[in-house]
């Protein structure tokens, strides 16, 4: 059996490399969406380099949110009230405010994984600075900063750059004077750092002098840091402050990365598993392929004596052979398609090129190792049909489906469209557990792609039983057109299902991808573009086009000064946003074994004299005064909340009671989806808020632009681009979910083009054959591309019905507007085109090759 086995691998070469390179792009799109996934986890669980490293207690000003460990205290806290106490060696001053930093291209500097980036004050006291200068010196001026390693990679500088800041209410030009990592690493667990003298952040954080945010404290020689806690915590009674010690918050720290690494490496995991499923199914249509065109080789093992056993094990072995190389292959594909899903999230505001590219044992072997799975798995049907063979169909050209075989493939199909239908199922407990809300339409959502994909899987089984109506159809069609190469065309389509519904398979898959994202996405960018011209009033509005982790990076506050002292503007209103959590009246209880969830609250801000006439939100809501909030429609019910009633929320200056004055609604959620302040109120809550947009009345577009060109990232957008670019800062993660169609995709259709190749190559004997009783190469040519239109017509019918259906399903499962198909007619014409052109570009070649199969070559074929 080893000596046929090598017999085999150098006899079809040419198809087991086409095979080979199949199953090696497959598992390449494995392998990088592993390696990505392993990457962004580490992004996020593994920076877990602290500030804190060298402090043993921290004084904290005010009160702090246990939930929130990255939170900016609420209070301010006097330096000289710790420093001297005893057991205390050293104290330093702390504080934190918001910025985003530009780098030499012009761009925006992404923070690691999703976190932020602060203005904090270098600490001169060295035995609690943490920062290790890796370049440079340490700021002593104002206007000169350090900067942690990973701004400086983002950003392309280096010492002696200037760099652009914004803070929350103006813009700074600085200088890097000083590269520095901390414990090793590139940037800490709260994100990237910017490093100036102390009384220069204390500035900009508008704290009184002497007092900061929070004081870092040194225990004595001999004092537990534990025991030092206690003693300030008792000394300081009265006082709002809150005494921690500082390895207590590096493990909160640490707790809190390891849970957002395992939230996004299980969001990740689901893209990944769309590239499983989609290499799976190439490899297993390719290397099926490769079986079927042995079948009378297979036969004759059989008929000398070779039992099924023997047959199962040489295909197996070469299964095993095959995924052993391409593995090693694809392994090496898939730190490319790694970078490139890498480059993909930096876009969408997720930078994780923090953490390196993992050569590690899990990462090689991980993919191997599926990729060898994958493989046999593929390997586990075709040997199993294989050992079934007759050895009477060594007498056949090719082999014909019989009706013993319907049974089983339609049985193996409704187990698979049952497991289906248990994925779609799920949905009903989804709505039924979770509350209205983002959670529980992205649950279902996913669960209705996990059934989509597995209906996917339960069509392709069916495939064969549509190709003889349809092959009957495009066989009428041929001969009508063709003459005599019609009515071959249709002998060979309807004699060899299998063959025909393998490319149509590969086809669909790949039609179904395309299809269900343009339909979800013209979808939902039609209602934003509809519910956001409704909404939106003003005729232009000034926002920063780059994305963050959040959404719109933030402009200055001085922003709506400018562009209201431009010509011609009669109204200028900024909207700002902060997060908060609803204390009271207190989250319910899922059950009373289960803990509350806490809910938070997104919060714009906005002038209440100027909003009327720059949008037109529904609802009643009056004109909001200091001290009220006004709550969504669909948040008021959420929560149970009433006109009149007194709510607390926890915000960066702690706890505040607000008034709910009433509901609203924004049928657009781009401009206040939750919740809405007067601008005075949000001082409150973020007094360094930052500003999404800045909305205008009246004005031209060029003195506008003038108006804010020395405004990082600025720019000028009119109604529609507005509604456009904050839309996209809603969808974070969408061009990744572009990278792994596409390349799903690309793969589907190489599956395809291989499939098709094979098949013909298969047929050498029988074009032989045509050509020796007299048909023209034109003709067989024509067979081809008339066996081409039947997989055309089969893979874009089920592809599109596939993904209308799921469209349909994602609609009703969530209730959602923004889900609702309203797919436009030229959708359906570019995907048919497309499939055709694709269809028939990758028979070209073959068709040629088969036109020109001399009839010696056809007569020693097999």
């Amino acid at each position: 059996m080893w000596l046929i086995a090598r017999r085999s691998f150098t006899g079809g070469w040419k198809q087991l490399t086409a095979t080979l390179l199949a199953a090696m792009f497959a598992i390449g799109l494995i392998a990088g969406s592993l390696q990505f996934t392993f990457r962004a986890q580490e992004a996020v669980s593994g920076t877990d380099a602290s500030e804190y490293a060298r402090a043993d207690v921290l004084v904290l000003g005010g009160t702090t949110d246990p939930g929130d460990v990255y939170a900016v205290p609420d209070g301010q806290v006097p330096l000289d009230r710790v420093a001297g106490r005893p057991g205390v060696a050293a104290v330093a001053g702390d504080a934190t405010v918001p910025v985003t930093a530009t780098g030499a291209d012009g761009r925006i500097i992404l923070p690691p994984a999703g976190a932020a980036t602060m203005l904090r004050p270098w600490t001169p006291e060295n035995r609690l600075n943490p920062y290790h200068l890796e370049d440079g010196r340490a700021p002593a001026a104002d206007g000169e900063v350090a900067v942690t390693r990973h701004v400086a990679r983002a950003g392309k500088l280096e010492v002696g750059d200037p760099l652009r800041t914004t803070l929350p209410k103006q813009t700074r030009a600085m200088k890097i004077v000083g590269i520095v990592t901390v414990q090793g690493r590139s940037a800490v667990a709260s994100g990237d750092l910017l490093l100036a003298p102390p009384e220069t952040v204390r500035r900009a954080a508008e704290l009184a002098p002497g007092t900061w945010h929070g004081v870092w404290v040194r225990a004595a020689p001999g004092v537990n840091a534990a025991d030092l806690r206690a003693g300030l915590a008792r000394d300081l009674r009265g006082e709002d402050v809150t005494v921690r010690t500082a390895a207590g918050v590096r493990d909160a720290q640490s707790a809190t990365l390891d849970s957002a690494g395992v939230s996004v490496g299980g969001s990740l995991s689901m893209l990944s598993s769309l590239a499983v499923f989609v290499g799976l199914f190439v490899v297993a249509n390719t290397f099926g392929t490769l079986v079927r065109q042995r079948t009378r080789r297979l036969a004759l093992l059989s008929a000398i004596g070779a039992t099924p056993r023997q047959i199962k094990r040489l295909i197996r072995l070469e299964a095993l052979a095959l995924g052993i190389v391409a593995s090693i292959g694809g392994v090496l594909v898939g730190y490319p398609v790694s970078g490139l899903l890498t480059d993909l999230f930096a876009k969408d505001g997720f930078d994780i090129s923090v953490a390196d590219a993992d050569f590690g044992r899990l990462a090689l072997t991980a993919p191997a190792l599926a990729g060898i799975l994958v493989t046999q798995l593929a390997a586990w049907r075709a040997a199993r049909r294989a050992s079934r063979i007759a050895p009477m169909q060594a007498l056949r050209a090719a082999s014909t489906d019989t009706a013993g075989r319907r049974w089983p493939r339609i049985i193996g199909a409704l187990a698979v469209l049952g497991l289906a239908a248990g994925f779609y199922g799920l949905v009903f407990a989804i709505r039924y557990e979770e509350p209205p809300g983002m959670e529980r339409t992205v649950g279902v959502c996913i669960m209705i792609l996990m059934g989509s994909m597995t209906a996917v899987a339960g069509l392709a089984v069916l495939a064969p039983f549509f190709v003889g109506p349809l092959g009957g159809l495009v066989g009428r069609a041929g001969t009508a057109v063709s003459g005599e190469a019609g009515r071959l065309a249709r002998a060979t389509i309807t004699r060899s299902p299998r063959r025909v519904s393998s490319a149509a398979s590969s086809l669909m898959l790949g039609v179904a991808l395309v299809s269900s994202t343009a339909v979800l996405v013209l979808s939902v960018n039609a209602r934003f573009d509809a519910a956001g011209k409704e909404v939106m009033l003003a005729e232009h509005a000034i926002a920063a086009t780059e994305k963050t982790s959040s959404g719109q990076a933030p402009l200055p506050r001085d922003t709506v000064a400018k562009a209201a002292a431009a010509p011609g503007v009669s109204r200028a209103m900024a909207l700002t946003g902060t997060g908060v959590r609803l204390v009271s009246p207190p989250p319910k209880r899922p059950s009373p074994e289960e803990p509350a969830e806490p809910v938070f609250l997104d919060v714009t801000g906005a002038d209440p004299a100027a909003l009327p006439s720059v949008l037109d939100l529904g609802g009643s809501l009056r004109p909001l005064r200091p001290g009220e909030i006004g709550v969504a429609s669909t948040v008021m019910k959420a929560n149970k909340l009433k006109k009149g009633q007194r709510i607390v929320v926890r915000g960066v200056r702690g706890k505040v009671e607000l008034t709910v004055a009433g509901a609203y609604h924004d049928p657009s959620h781009l401009f206040a989806e939750q919740a809405l302040v007067s601008s005075a109120t949000m001082d409150g809550l973020d007094p360094g808020a930052g500003t999404a947009a800045v909305l205008v009345r009246g004005g031209t577009k060029d003195a506008l632009t003038r108006a804010v060109a020395d405004v990082p990232g600025a720019q000028v957008l009119d109604e529609s681009g507005y509604v456009t670019t904050a839309a996209k800062a809603m969808t974070n993660g969408v061009r990744v979910i572009y990278g792994f169609i596409g390349m799903a995709l690309v793969l589907a259709l190489f599956g395809m083009a291989t499939t098709v190749s094979m098949s013909v190559a298969e047929r050498t004997r029988e074009f032989g054959l045509l050509g020796a009783v007299g048909a023209t190469a034109a003709q067989i040519r024509s067979v081809v591309r008339w066996e081409a239109a039947t997989v055309v017509l089969l893979g874009t019918l089920l592809g599109l019905g596939t993904a209308l259906g799921t469209g349909y399903l994602m609609h009703a499962g969530t209730g959602s507007s923004f889900l609702a198909p309203s797919p436009p007619w030229w959708l359906f014409v570019a995907v048919i085109a497309g499939a055709a052109a694709v269809t028939l570009a990758t028979s070209a070649l073959p068709a040629r090759r088969a036109a020109g199969v001399p009839v010696l070559e056809a007569a020693k074929a097999e």
